[in-house]
């Protein structure tokens, strides 16, 4: 008896790991699966992955807040963050280190922006020679020569000889449309013609006009009136044709994230591409959003931009100097959120990103700089510009290996909610996976691509504790040779952002070299 039952007990305890094994391969087989086709392209972005670079400096005693205009903006920071970021054109080394933090970046898509003040203080009075001129060239200098394509953008007029009488002209609509029209049209040619930029693709005429979610572009004090932005895309059109410039206008630069509402566009005839902007992330609600004005704009045979993202309510606000020194683990908060938008928007259809921002102050609403221009303490321009670490890493991770005009293949859906990935064909043939684990919990993969060769791919990552690190490289972390349609295991740290690619980019080398 004491035989049987220890048999019986071996039998039992047999049985039992059978099911264990079981059950693991169940497990293992139900894991986050990523499976990628990358001979079924999907679309090939008219733009690229890049960040704001303003060339607006002077402070804001420059902006009139005169009682005199019943609708006005009175607040430290009525032009938000979109000024001052820069040190002055005088400080030669500093603007080289910035231009060398671009190219390591390899930002390949900039939103330029500029105000009309810069260029035509006066009706009919053109300055090109100023200090914000000079420093609107050297970012175009930089764009030329590292093949960047430009998004110019007028952020607004801030003239009051083209404003409403009772409207402050930093929000001022223009009074004379013809007068509005010539100015931009004099601007692009000045800069396409005479200086010779042919790095400028894109022009669009003001910054979150209304239509969004909020906006500016008003002819009364009275609020909610405001003029329609449509007449005055249709006189720039003309007036860019007139002076044979075939740069087309992007519109209409709404915000946040708006419904689509086919009802609102009037304008189509006169924009070459849509773009809008997001400030709180791209939940699933927003994706749907999304996917509806991606869907519009194919269409119409035009792309798709978002030429702002950011997350408002991980970074403003947080302005105390010791977070920007050390890095704070918000910053990464943001470039997860961040990289999902990218991901989000790259599943519907959208052509290129831009994020606020490259240079910024930091200190007027909100940290959202990638490199430190600005010492907070002391209310001065550093000589030295170094990395704001865990934001510049944190979206160097996708800059570095996603040039402009890639090809986005075909990512079958992910039954996750806390992985997200899409990936892409270089225009010079490599291959690169982004893939976020935006979850606080590690997390196993399995990767699977057909419709390549075997090819060596590079493991790159980016995570809080890392980056954060003083000595930190942004080399790879492994190397694997990937055959078709073969499995590749993957462990994602929590919080963490990858880039599996076939470009062997060391940290010493600027990512605009790999294009």
């Amino acid at each position: 008896m004491i035989y049987i039952k220890m048999l019986k007990t071996i039998l039992l305890r047999f049985i039992l790991c059978l099911g264990i094994i079981h059950l693991s391969g169940i497990y293992s087989s139900a894991q986050t699966r990523i499976n990628i086709h990358c001979d079924q392209p999907q679309f090939t972005m008219a733009g690229g992955i890049g960040a704001s670079w303003h060339a607006i400096s002077l402070d804001q005693k420059h902006i009139d807040i005169s009682p005199e205009y019943k609708h006005a903006l009175r607040v430290r920071n009525s032009r938000g963050s979109a000024w001052g970021g820069n040190p002055p054109i005088s400080q030669t080394a500093a603007w080289q280190q910035i231009c060398d933090h671009a190219s390591w970046l390899g930002l390949s898509w900039l939103r330029v922006e500029l105000s009309m003040r810069m260029y035509q203080p006066e009706k009919g009075k053109f300055d090109w020679e100023n200090d914000e001129m000079q420093a609107l060239y050297k970012i175009l200098e930089w764009a030329e020569s590292n093949q960047a394509d430009v998004f110019l953008q007028q952020m607004w007029s801030n003239v009051k000889w083209n404003s409403y009488p009772d409207v402050q002209p930093l929000i001022s609509a223009p009074r004379s449309l013809p007068d509005f029209a010539n100015g931009i049209a004099t601007l692009v040619d000045h800069l396409v013609n005479k200086k010779g930029y042919t790095c400028i693709k894109w022009v669009c005429l003001s910054n979150e006009p209304p239509g969004g979610t909020w906006g500016h572009w008003w002819s009364s004090s009275e609020y909610g009136r405001n003029t329609p932005l449509t007449p005055a895309l249709k006189e720039v059109r003309k007036a860019l044709d007139e002076k044979n410039l075939n740069i087309p206008i992007s519109g209409p630069d709404w915000t946040d994230l708006p419904p689509f509402n086919a009802g609102k566009i009037d304008f189509d005839a006169y924009i070459g591409a849509y773009d809008i902007h997001s400030y709180h992330g791209i939940n699933d609600e927003k994706h749907a959003e999304l996917k509806k004005w991606a869907e519009w704009a194919k269409k119409h045979k035009k792309p798709l931009f978002l030429s702002e993202i950011g997350r408002q309510d991980l970074v403003m606000g947080i302005r105390e100097p010791e977070k920007t020194r050390t890095g704070d683990v918000v910053s990464m908060a943001e470039s997860l959120s961040n990289a999902e938008d990218i991901l989000r928007g790259l599943s519907v259809g959208v052509s290129a990103f831009n994020r606020w921002s490259f240079t910024n102050r930091g200190d007027l609403d909100g940290q959202w700089q990638l490199i430190r221009t600005w010492n907070l303490e002391k209310k001065e321009f550093y000589d030295i510009v170094e990395p704001e670490p865990v934001s510049y890493y944190g979206y160097a991770i996708i800059t570095r290996f996603l040039p402009k005009h890639s090809t986005v293949v075909s990512t079958e859906p992910i039954e996750n909610d806390a992985i997200f990935s899409q990936t892409v064909k270089t225009p010079s043939g490599d291959i690169t996976t982004i893939i976020l684990n935006k979850s606080d919990q590690e997390q196993t993969i399995e990767l699977q691509m057909d419709g390549i060769n075997e090819s060596t791919f590079y493991l790159n990552r980016a995570i809080q504790q890392e980056v954060s690190e003083p000595d930190f490289k942004m080399n790879p972390v492994n190397t694997y040779s990937i055959k078709p349609e073969a499995l590749l295991s993957l462990t994602l740290p929590a919080e963490s952002i990858h880039a599996l690619t076939t470009i062997h980019l060391l940290h010493e080398e600027p990512a605009v070299k790999k294009r």
